[in-house]
């Protein structure tokens, strides 16, 4: 079982999104991007490698079975 105070940060945080939606996208933002351009560069370097192709084709099944 978590922490009570892992409870009470999560409505802290879930109020500040709701009240302040522009500076949590602001905030947030430079991360998301940051994900999603490392993962574009781990799927180009997978593919120049040997059954790169074959490997992402097995992670997408994956990614829409689940």
């Amino acid at each position: 079982m978590r922490d009570p105070s892992h409870m009470k940060k999560v409505e802290q945080w879930a109020e500040y999104v709701r009240d302040h939606p522009h500076e949590w996208r602001k905030q947030v933002n430079p991360l998301i991007n940051s994900q999603i351009t490392k993962a574009r560069r781990f799927y180009e370097i997978l593919a120049k490698t040997p059954n790169g192709m074959e490997k992402i084709r097995q992670i997408k099944e994956n990614k829409t079975r689940n």
